[in-house]
């Protein structure tokens, strides 16, 4: 690896870019020339240094670029009628409404202490100030911390279940100082 570009090399390397050589070319002609070991990127950063714009190479197609938006732009934009999807709801209106709760199991209620390796730990309670929060405690579904019901209704079902498996760590009761 060379740090510095001897005055020959810089000579040569502007010579390649006047000729309209892309970068790799103009690195690959140095390397033959001078026995060197120059990489494209050190052609560039070299070409930068002394000043040299990039070689305009006519094969090269121009960026298109999008229409900046505009105001009208993104109003007619907002006032497509959406296709066929529900209306979105703000985040903080869904997770209010929302109060998950299964219906097909009735819960043991057990304190963190008393959960044992294989308990669901889907939470109950802690909505109120000062209310205790207690956990189903029925034996869980593998490769999730809920048990089978609990599980389904806190996933959608599209999540695919390798997921969960890769997710899987065990819980421990660490004491507090």
């Amino acid at each position: 690896m060379q740090l510095d570009w001897e005055e020959a090399h810089s000579a040569a390397l502007r010579e390649c870019l006047k000729k309209r050589m892309s970068f790799s070319e103009a690195a690959r002609t140095l390397n033959e020339r001078f026995g060197t070991a120059y990489s494209r990127n050190a052609a560039i950063g070299r070409a930068r240094r002394m000043g040299l714009s990039s070689p305009k190479r006519a094969d090269r197609v121009a960026r298109v670029r999008p229409p900046k938006p505009t105001v009208a732009r993104l109003r007619k934009r907002r006032e497509r009628p959406s296709s066929g999807s529900p209306a979105k709801v703000d985040v903080r209106e869904r997770a209010a409404a929302l109060q998950l709760r299964c219906v097909a199991i009735i819960p043991r209620h057990l304190a963190l202490v008393e959960l044992e390796v294989g308990d669901c730990r889907y939470p109950y309670g802690g909505d109120a100030e000062g209310e205790p929060i207690t956990f189903c405690g029925h034996p869980r579904r593998d490769g999730s911390s809920y048990c089978v019901s609990h599980f389904h209704l806190t996933r959608a079902p599209e999540v695919a279940t390798e997921r969960v498996a890769r997710a899987r760590a065990p819980l421990r009761l660490v004491e507090a100082a």
